[in-house]
């Protein structure tokens, strides 16, 4: 089988991954750094000869890795030459549809390059082609700053106009890969989820894609106003004169330091904590991408979105001071979170609730369980009602699978679903987190199923039968033990919150620091 392609940029040599046919560190726009920085990504110079696509590209600048939470094997190397992707083809010809994965990492953290986003077993069984991308993060990516405007008024959507910049790439050169430009879907996590719920807001990214998984990543983005307030106090912190010219020469390190540091002063009642986030800029991001999307900005685009049972207990477990908080803690929390709700009636009612499941209801699982569903479940279902109005092709989750790890505290966790739609479960060093029993097999290969047939299709329907979400029924397919199609699984809390203060659920923070994973 040839493995060597010609691309816009010139000539590509892959390899065989286990058999599937691979390129590695492609780029798709040029270096960043210097005058390239605080600007939209250029195309990439072209080169001569042949390039070996062999290696991951650098990671983009960023703080090193919470303990426990990184994966060995995964790429260190950071640069601002860092807008590369990576591609698996079942074969280089053919029309199949192509999957692109936007990863996590709260915004300031992750590489498309990381192990368990490795493409082979999604491709291979889901007879796609997976493309999985990196983009600046952090203050290089998504700092907003009046030094920085651009034309027209655009400002601090760095790493959203790189995702922009590889599907554009995509679109010209993925038929090289026997992919369908005219089949694409987006799918990732957390932020990465969140980057994709901005691009279905922006008029640029139009028929870029047609299909988009939103996996544990509600459409939040900052307001122009408060994206540029956050600025100002970067730049008050690093103690540098407020131009374009001084943030350009900053060595990397020292903005990725200045984040860090950023992200332990308080926010604002109701605020989400991440520090930084797309910004509604009015131009890029013309307006906040719930609204937009509630509209049908993207209403062409099917949509497959949902969460994990227990979205919160990864970050509870590094952090102490969540993870003994007690009950003035958790009222403070709900208090700060949800302005202006009943904070009691709140942890009253999710006492019942889960009470009756039999479920923990000590002050930190009810901080656990809160946090979840406001920061995480409660805007997915928002999301899904709305869009669901104009898109018939609209379908929910909940994942409820849990890890061995720990004795099992973590349940099901933040991004734990992530193994199960690559397939890198069967990874030896991935699965000793995960968990190798021939369930948690059996269900990844049910996830792989529905995630490649809804970008075959825009259905997941495949070994097991989805229905649409529709705001009545709320059919939900739980994937974990005992799962299925459910109508509306674990409702009594979201309805609590909802009649507790609904418009601020809808834009619900956590006044805490989100670690790497979001």
């Amino acid at each position: 089988m040839a493995l060597d392609v010609t691309v816009s940029g010139g000539r590509l040599r892959g390899h065989l991954d286990d058999g599937v046919p691979c390129f590695l560190g492609v780029p798709y726009a040029r270096d960043t750094a210097g005058p390239g920085r605080f600007r939209p990504p250029l195309p990439p110079e072209p080169w001569m000869g042949i390039k070996e696509a062999v290696e991951r590209g650098p990671i983009a600048p960023q703080p090193p890795p919470s303990p426990g939470i990184s994966v060995p094997g995964d790429p260190t190397f950071q640069s601002e030459d860092c807008l590369h992707l990576n591609v698996w083809t079942p074969e280089p010809s053919g029309s199949r549809p192509v999957m692109v994965f936007i990863h996590g990492g709260s915004f300031i953290s992750g590489t498309g390059g990381g192990l368990v986003y490795r493409g082979r077993w999604l491709a291979e069984a889901g007879d796609v082609v997976v493309v999985t991308i990196s983009y600046r993060l952090g203050a290089l990516g998504f700092m907003a700053h009046s030094s920085l405007v651009g034309d027209g008024g655009q400002v601090g959507n760095w790493g959203l106009m790189d995702q922009l910049a590889a599907l554009r790439w995509i679109r010209e050169n993925i038929a090289k890969f026997g992919g369908d430009p005219a089949n694409v879907t987006l799918f990732g996590e957390s932020a990465g989820a969140m980057g994709i719920c901005a691009l279905m807001a922006i008029p640029a990214a139009a028929g870029l894609f047609h299909k988009a998984i939103v996996e544990s990543g509600p459409p939040f983005a900052h307001r122009r106003d408060r994206a540029l307030a956050v600025g100002d106090r970067l730049v008050e912190g690093l103690n540098i004169e407020s131009s374009r010219h001084a943030l350009e020469e900053l060595p990397a390190a020292e903005l990725v330091a200045a984040v860090s540091e950023l992200q332990l002063v308080p926010v604002e009642p109701g605020e989400i904590a991440l520090p930084l986030l797309p910004t509604i800029d009015g131009v890029f991001l013309p307006r906040d991408p719930a609204d937009a999307i509630a509209e049908g900005s993207s209403a062409e685009v099917a949509l497959l979105a949902g969460t994990n049972r227990d979205e919160m207990t990864m970050f509870s477990l590094g952090d102490p001071s969540l993870a003994g908080i007690d009950e003035v803690g958790l009222a403070r929390w709900i208090d700060q979170a949800m302005p202006g709700c009943d904070a009691a009636g709140i942890v009253t009612a999710y006492v019942a609730t889960r009470s009756s499941r039999g479920e923990p209801v000590d002050p930190p699982a009810l901080w656990q369980a809160i946090a979840g569903d406001v920061i995480f479940r409660y805007p997915t279902l928002q999301l899904v009602t709305s869009h669901a109005r104009v898109q018939p092709s609209t379908y929910l989750y909940l994942f409820t699978q849990a890890t061995p790890v720990f004795g099992g505290i973590l349940g099901s966790c933040h991004a734990l679903e992530l193994p199960f739609v690559f397939g890198t479960l069967r990874n030896e060093t991935v699965g000793l987190f995960v968990g190798t029993r021939p369930e948690a097999i059996a269900l990844s290969d049910q996830m792989i199923d529905a995630w490649s047939s809804f970008a075959h299709s825009g259905s997941p329907s495949a070994a097991v039968a989805w229905e649409p979400f529709e705001p009545i029924s709320r059919a939900t397919m739980v994937l974990g033990p005992g799962g299925g199609l459910r109508g509306h699984p674990r409702a009594d809390e979201l309805e609590v919150l909802s009649d507790a203060h609904p418009r601020s659920v809808q834009h619900g923070g956590v006044a805490q620091r989100q670690r790497q994973g979001a």
